[in-house]
């Protein structure tokens, strides 16, 4: 039984002494964290290239002729061709003309991984979006690829076809996407904290000095029988 308390008493302790060094520290604590904060913010702001996103969206039809109604199950046929309309919208049948019809100064792999195209929310539509540094060179390559996609799908795909729903545009009302200023901020105020925090820690507890009484108490687990003053031997000698 106690056992138990000293080892609870041991801990409340040790907590105790964690919390005063970070009092102790406080200022300096807080001052890293917001220069590295800030820091992130301005770099972030400032220096890191600025992109913005343009999309479109397109909707994936099973060929229908005889009837006027649409089934769920040629729904489900429909959404199954959008994942293979997105796979043809990033191959080199739909990129290279792209490229060649605007005379894009790119290659067809670079293009590639600037575009993503997705399925909305597991539906027969289909979004082409563009991340890119200028907005307007975005807008342009997104509405060049749902331009000449449609036929093209047709072409390889004879199953179904494909509409235009929403034509490029720039999105986030023209705001760029990325950097996340804000994020970046946070991000560089945690890393200023987390470093000041591993400094402060080994700082302290690599120092083996006795600061106060209870460290003397709790150590070495013997009385304190007597304590002598610091003096000041400036004033001492001229006293004496």
């Amino acid at each position: 039984m106690d056992e138990r308390k000293e080892g609870t008493g041991g801990r409340e302790i040790d907590l105790k002494v964690i919390l005063n060094v970070l009092r102790r520290h406080i200022i300096p604590l807080l001052l890293v964290t917001a220069i590295f904060g800030s820091g992130f913010y301005v770099y972030s702001r400032f220096f890191i290239t600025k992109k913005y996103e343009a999309s479109a969206t397109l909707i994936v039809n099973n060929l229908n002729k005889n009837k006027s109604t649409v089934n769920s199950t040629e729904i489900a046929a429909a959404q199954g061709l959008a994942d293979v309309y997105s796979i043809i919208i990033k191959s080199d049948a739909v990129i290279v003309p792209v490229i060649k019809n605007l005379n894009l100064d790119t290659t067809s792999e670079k293009l590639k991984n600037s575009i993503t195209v997705s399925t909305v929310n597991s539906t027969q539509v289909i979004s082409v979006t563009m991340t890119h540094k200028d907005a307007a060179y975005a807008k342009k390559v997104i509405a060049e690829i749902v331009k000449i996609a449609p036929p093209i799908i047709q072409k390889k795909v004879a199953a179904g076809s494909v509409k235009l729903i929403s034509a490029a545009r720039i999105t986030h009302s023209g705001a760029p996407v990325s950097p996340n200023n804000l994020r970046n901020g946070l991000i560089g105020a945690a890393i200023g904290l987390v470093l000041t925090l591993l400094v402060i820690v080994i700082k302290e507890f690599s120092n083996n000095t006795f600061k106060t009484e209870e460290d003397i108490t709790n150590h070495l687990g013997i009385p304190i029988l007597g304590m002598i003053p610091a003096v000041d031997t400036k004033s001492f000698n001229k006293n004496t």
